[in-house]
């Protein structure tokens, strides 16, 4: 969990110095890794999704929240961990957020 949670850090570190951008990136965890790169469009965000990470660099205010969540959901599958760094969704909007993906 500890390496996870580097790997966002540093992520995040990343992200943020190639953006240009004030916005913290939106980054989130899928619980299964998506085949190759995709590039879904969630809360009016480009997510680049490699592997089990997918991040925003340049994240809309609408980007962060829960219907953000559900609309990366219903794309690339169910979400462990969603949002900046600063303030990851809480378990119960993960939750919900992984109910759009089933549909």
């Amino acid at each position: 969990m500890r390496m996870y949670f580097a790997l966002l850090a540093g992520a995040s570190l990343v992200l943020s110095a190639t953006s240009g951008m004030a916005a913290e990136p939106v980054l989130a965890k899928l619980q299964v890794s998506v085949q190759g790169a995709a590039k879904p469009v969630a809360g009016g965000a480009v997510f680049e999704c490699l592997g089990d990470v997918c991040a925003a660099r340049a994240p809309s205010v609408d980007a962060s929240g829960l219907r953000a969540c559900k609309e990366l959901a219903r794309q690339v599958g169910q979400i462990s961990a969603f949002g900046p760094t600063s303030h990851q969704l809480a378990a119960e909007q993960i939750s919900a957020c992984n109910e759009s993906a089933r549909r």
